[in-house]
């Protein structure tokens, strides 16, 4: 039996938990204590992206499923700051209510476009929702990895 997905807001205190549901979800992907340590910065959900309206939480069963935040870039353009799914729930249909809810929410802030920086593992889920891949950039994190980089018109 699958679970009902709902997405609500984050929560103030929650940066913590959702940080490390980002920690789990890229640590699925078999990366090393290394580069896990590296990519922290990537990982992090900050408090004043949840204190200003930016990061929803995928929930299933009442438990925390997905995180997904967003900045402004400006000229009507965001960025996919985190989007993580519990390994848990990946293939379940949450991050793809998650990757909807927040088109919806940059839609709602003025967006016309949203960019991700993406993980190789995760392109083929960002390709799917219809992204599309418009070059690759250096990771900000001590990582020095090169990623894709997606656009999705809003």
């Amino acid at each position: 039996m699958s679970l009902k997905t709902t997405i609500r807001p984050a929560r103030p205190g929650e940066a913590e938990a959702l940080t490390a549901l980002c920690v789990r979800s890229k640590a699925h992907w078999g990366y090393d204590a290394a580069f896990m340590a590296k990519a922290m910065s990537e990982l992090t959900v900050r408090p004043d992206w949840i204190a200003d309206g930016l990061v929803l939480v995928a929930e299933t069963g009442g438990a925390a499923a997905g995180v997904a935040g967003i900045t402004d870039e400006g000229a009507g353009m965001f960025d996919v700051s985190v989007f993580f799914i519990d390994p848990g729930r990946m293939g379940a249909g949450v991050g793809r209510v998650l990757f909807g809810a927040i088109c919806d929410l940059a839609r709602a802030k003025g967006a016309a476009r949203l960019t991700v920086l993406s993980d190789p593992n995760a392109e083929p889920f960002y390709r799917r929702m219809g992204a599309v891949r418009i070059g690759e950039e250096r990771s900000s994190s001590k990582t020095g990895r090169i990623l894709p980089l997606l656009a999705y018109a809003l």
